[in-house]
């Protein structure tokens, strides 16, 4: 039977047909709904780890433990996973391992592009790339295969548009494999200098061998069209993108296995034509290997664009000289840039960090949209968890000449937040850590977390109380403060007292997202146009329900949730 399924759903399927037993994972779009979707099916066990680090350390252990496991996370986690990642390259596998990274060229929901091809290199372990979600579902079958057969974790790459789109897929059964017995094994898995040692030697074994492998393997494949002279080597979605534009012009050569790439392969595909373009996203990685092998090719070097994602409309004009064919509008689009939603329990806090002019140092999340107009509240944002240890360092450097604040959701806080916060009560630092509890891991599409009281799926457990952990990690209880962020006079003078104090302090900002099937929506607020003067006070807060027209607000009750956030702006009552 086929049906349509997304990239994430088909490597989710993929999991099931492959007998995976473990799924570890933190969310991250585009990589999200992998996880989500493996939930699903009762044969597999599958958490949100706090992190990715942890995620990629529990799969690990899983796999060690007998069982096919697995993990994924975005290019950005693979960062804070990349501890376990190198290491796992020395220590093998016992069940198949599979790790899942979901790269983002264009930069839709992330703070960079990086190229995870590049850990792969650099951790010498097997990358596979697929270009539909039928080869989401494949790759991610034979990726156990290889990772079984070479003893190595394997990396399966996915872009957002192959992670997000729609294709068919051949829903087959699936395959049962036993867990392994386990075996103990030091010089395996204890990685101690000694051991470490005689691992690498054998993990340079198996990158010879697999590069052995890649000359033949299934997943690298030609397609020689008679007559053309024209050939391209390419892999992922940029396989869809040529053949979108050279269609039968052109004879292709398709690399599913990125790491290691092959020679020998790509030596002689290349001798039978007059012209070879790479074409890949990102960094010239492929490109590289094949002018190292001293071929004569047409890539970045000659145009082809480092930033952002390809299209048929980009290759056909830089590949074929014809320029894209689109009609010109004489009036300029006017802005739309991203917005909090209406109700969002951030917006007050920023507002009033707004006002009282203080600096902000901001974290990745839904709250990141604080520094947009009009609230333009967030001086920095760098990575997960980085608010509260940049800040930290910002004022040991410039001392109490400004006030500061860090702001951090409270799915970002247990991802990575907790240790700044160790270091800014072990160091003596006194700044006032904002952690912004909304109840759920907002940004990625209401996943769970270790503060919500539910596994992924929906099983209770412990409910861990912000409180008690910033208390244990040396915060004072005197200055450990919560508030409702709709509550904009306490807000405000909690906000003075503690940036005023001279130690480490956190305010807790509790309200849910508003977008909780929970959070029950209150009646759409309305204006009396009769005591409305026009001054557009209430506009200050940057929610979208609210607009001004012949010099009167008006709202839009399609959208307002009644939080009332507005009302406390208004002097004349007309809310």
């Amino acid at each position: 039977m086929k049906k349509l399924l997304l990239g994430n759903e088909a490597v989710a399927r993929g999991l099931y047909e492959a007998g995976v037993r473990f799924v570890s994972s933190y969310p991250g779009t585009p990589s999200t709904e992998i996880t989500e979707f493996a939930a699903e099916y009762d044969e597999i066990y599958a958490e949100w780890a706090p992190n990715e680090k942890v995620a990629a350390e529990a799969a690990l252990g899983a796999s060690i433990g007998g069982g096919r496991s697995f993990c994924a996370m975005k290019h950005v986690g693979l960062n804070v996973a990349a501890d376990p990642l190198f290491v796992m390259a020395q220590t093998g596998v016992s069940g198949g391992l599979v790790i899942g990274v979901a790269d983002d060229p264009g930069m839709h929901s992330s703070q960079n592009e990086q190229d995870s091809r590049h850990y792969a290199i650099a951790a010498k372990l097997p990358m596979v790339e697929p270009a539909s979600s039928a080869e989401c579902k494949e790759y991610t079958k034979i990726a156990y295969d290889l990772s079984e057969q070479f003893d190595t974790a394997v990396l399966l790459r996915l872009t957002t548009r192959v992670s997000h789109s729609r294709s068919p897929v051949e829903l087959c059964d699936r395959t049962e494999y036993e867990v392994k017995p386990y075996e103990k094994n030091p010089a395996k898995h204890v990685m101690m200098p000694a051991n470490a040692k005689k691992r690498h030697v054998v993990v340079e074994e198996h990158l010879a061998a697999l590069a052995e492998y890649a000359e033949t393997c299934p997943l690298n494949t030609v397609e020689a069209n008679e007559g053309t002279t024209v050939g391209i080597i390419t892999a992922g979605n940029c396989w869809n993108y040529a053949k979108e534009t050279f269609g039968k012009n052109a004879s292709y050569l398709k690399l599913g296995l990125l790491n290691p790439l092959p020679k020998q392969l790509l030596l002689d595909f290349a001798a039978n034509y007059e012209t070879v373009i790479v074409i890949e996203e990102l960094d010239p990685v492929i490109e590289n290997h094949c002018r190292a092998l001293g071929l004569n090719v047409i890539g970045k070097k000659e145009g082809l664009p480092l930033c952002g994602e390809y299209s048929e409309e980009l290759l056909k004009e830089k590949l074929l000289g014809i320029e894209p064919d689109y009609c010109e509008i004489g009036d300029p689009i006017p802005m739309r840039p991203p917005v909090l939603c209406p109700g969002c329990p951030h917006r007050g806090v920023f507002y009033t960090l707004s006002k009282l002019k203080l600096r902000v140092s901001g974290d990745i999340g839904c709250y990141t949209l604080g520094a947009v107009a009009p609230l333009n509240a967030i001086d920095t944002v760098y990575c997960m968890g980085a608010s509260i240890s940049s800040l930290h360092g910002t004022v040991k450097v410039r001392g109490e000449e400004d006030k500061y604040v860090s702001v951090i959701g409270d799915s970002t806080f247990m991802h990575s937040g907790l240790t700044g916060l160790v270091n800014v009560v072990y160091n003596g630092g006194n700044t006032t850590t904002l952690i912004l509890d909304n109840s759920i891991t907002g940004m990625t599409g209401h996943q769970e977390n270790p503060l919500t009281g539910k596994t992924l799926k929906g099983e209770p457990t412990p409910n861990l109380c912000l409180e008690d952990i910033c208390a244990s990690l040396g915060v004072s209880r005197d200055h450990i403060r919560a508030v409702d962020p709709n509550d904009l006079p306490a807000l405000e003078a909690i906000l003075k007292e503690e940036t005023a104090a001279k130690c480490a302090s956190v305010i807790i900002c509790r309200r849910p997202c508003a977008l909780l099937k929970s959070v029950k929506r209150q009646p759409a607020l309305v204006v009396d146009e009769s005591k409305c003067v026009g001054c557009k006070a209430c506009m200050k807060i940057g929610c979208p329900c609210i607009s001004v027209t012949d010099k009167k607000a008006k709202i839009d009750a399609s959208m307002c949730v009644g939080c009332g956030l507005c009302k406390q702006m208004c002097k004349f009552g007309a809310l």
